[in-house]
């Protein structure tokens, strides 16, 4: 319905439009049906038009899988689908364009004082998005970082880009100028699961697969074959029935904490020292916050923090 109107408002403006599905426009994705990821896009219909001059409105969130059946992509589904296009067209650079000017430091409705970020990396704003940022969705970075595609982040109402686009919303790209060990921004994300567990991995992890559990953070101690994975509750679709039946499986071998959120600060080379680290866990203790835990990569630092203290 949005591609058909998008299309019909260009076309009353003096552009010549043509709407395609995702499907008609070439997206394969595999056969998940709630957060398919897209594995190969064929735009041959999508450059046909372009190059008779018109103007091409794809409807995103959604794709076709190699078993020929619609499937949706997932939260940030759209910015999937206009960045997975941008590159298999060899794209210089892709708009996304929603109702902020770009990437901030953090939440500007949480922080009122947060600052937008001129420049990200992509691994930056993996992480960030990974950590609970809203603005742009990982996946559709790693399609720009795989083919060196720049994202422009922009507010739909804003003015159109100048000289130094920078300054009109957030551009992510390959090594933006930053001193390393720098935090850029932090980002959290609400209701989170901790999974524990001294099941054989192999086992566990192979009936997360069945239940289509998407975790992160994962950590297998060798000594006694503890798993500890983190698990977003958002990604946790039948969430009552897939606890059931893990632990059905798994018996008291197994054990879910609930009420945790998660904190994240990120930047390239955050942890270059320990300086971060100790500054943010100073930063919890005068806040008055217990950390239940951490864990790090070299772009970010995340703490798990009861849900109400997030």
């Amino acid at each position: 319905v949005s591609m058909a109107l998008l299309s019909i408002a260009i076309r009353e403006l003096g552009g010549d439009a043509i709407s395609f599905t995702g499907s008609q426009s070439g997206i394969i994705t595999n056969d998940r049906h709630v957060d398919a990821r897209i594995i190969e896009v064929r735009p041959f219909r999508v450059e046909d038009e372009l190059a008779r001059g018109k103007i091409v409105v794809i409807a995103g969130f959604q794709g076709v899988s190699y078993r020929r059946e619609i499937t949706t992509l997932g939260r940030g589904g759209s910015d999937t689908t206009a960045v997975a296009m941008a590159a298999a067209i060899n794209a210089e650079y892709c708009e996304i364009c929603s109702d902020v000017d770009g990437v901030y430091s953090a939440d500007p409705r949480v922080v009122p004082d947060a600052r937008r970020i001129g420049t990200l990396s992509y691994e930056e704003t993996q992480e960030m998005a990974e950590s609970g940022a809203k603005v742009l969705n990982a996946q559709a970075v790693e399609f720009a970082k795989e083919k060196g595609i720049a994202i422009y982040a922009r507010a739909t109402n804003g003015p159109l880009p100048g000289p130094d686009p920078s300054t009109d919303g957030t551009v992510v790209r390959r090594s933006p100028p930053r001193l390393p060990g720098a935090v850029v921004g932090v980002a959290s994300e609400r209701d989170v699961l901790v999974l524990e567990g001294s099941a054989d991995p192999r086992a566990l992890l192979t009936a997360l697969d069945e239940h289509r559990v998407a975790g992160k953070q994962l950590h297998v101690s060798s000594d006694d074959a503890r798993t500890t994975l983190v698990i977003s509750r958002e990604n946790l679709h039948d969430h009552d029935k897939v606890r059931a039946a893990l632990h059905t499986k798994f018996g008291d071998r197994i054990s879910f904490t609930d009420g945790l959120g998660a904190v994240s600060a990120i930047g390239a080379g955050i942890n270059a020292s320990y300086m971060n680290v100790r500054a943010g866990l100073v930063a919890l203790a005068e806040a008055g916050v217990e950390s239940r835990g951490m864990s790090t990569s070299s772009f970010r630092i995340t703490w798990m923090v009861p849900d109400d203290k997030v």
